[in-house]
């Protein structure tokens, strides 16, 4: 049991990479709202060199860092002598719940052209049925992983995180700018 433990442990640190989270961070959990996203501008301003997406920018981040938190969350219960499991079904929950919102967390113009940092790559607008298909994925490992929660089995927990962060990894592969 120890080893299986620890091989989902090793798992959620690589998918708390991939979802810009870490170990040692303090992201947002569960109870804390999504960002909503910004209502969709039209250009670029040129006079200051920013980008009127970046709080659509902005927010698309920190839904994201919510996510990394709550993998975090259900992470740590894997591995604990004790999960707590209401911990652990408030996570998932909200990972499920994040996945469904995550279309419209990328309008068109948000993405490296809007001249505000992101790691989100062209190939996203320019591959939409290739994105949508790597979202929907993740919506349905995440809402996998949340019916399993949902038992209060941490057997069964353990077995639907891993393909989730493979979700989340087969994404970031070919939509999101490697940090190496």
């Amino acid at each position: 049991m120890k080893n299986v433990l620890v091989v989902l442990g090793l798992s959620a640190s690589l998918c708390l990479v991939g979802c810009g989270g870490s170990e040692e961070s303090e992201t947002a959990v569960a109870d804390e709202p999504a960002a909503a996203p910004a209502a969709e501008p039209e250009t670029a301003s040129e006079e200051t060199g920013t980008s009127e997406f970046a709080a659509v920018i902005e927010a698309r981040q920190q839904n994201y860092k919510t996510i990394g938190g709550n993998f975090k969350t259900i992470s740590d219960n894997l591995r604990a002598d004790e999960a707590d499991i209401e911990a652990v079904q408030a996570a998932a929950a909200k990972v499920a719940e994040l996945s469904l919102e995550v279309p419209s967390w990328f309008p068109e113009g948000s993405g490296p052209e809007a001249g505000v940092e992101t790691e989100a790559l062209p190939a996203i607008w320019e591959k939409p049925a290739e994105f949508t298909a790597a979202v929907e994925r993740f919506q349905t490992t995440a809402a996998a992983l949340n019916e399993a929660a949902e038992t209060s089995d941490m057997a069964a927990v353990g077995a639907a995180f891993r393909p989730v962060g493979g979700s989340c990894g087969g994404c970031h592969d070919e939509f999101r700018l490697d940090d190496d």
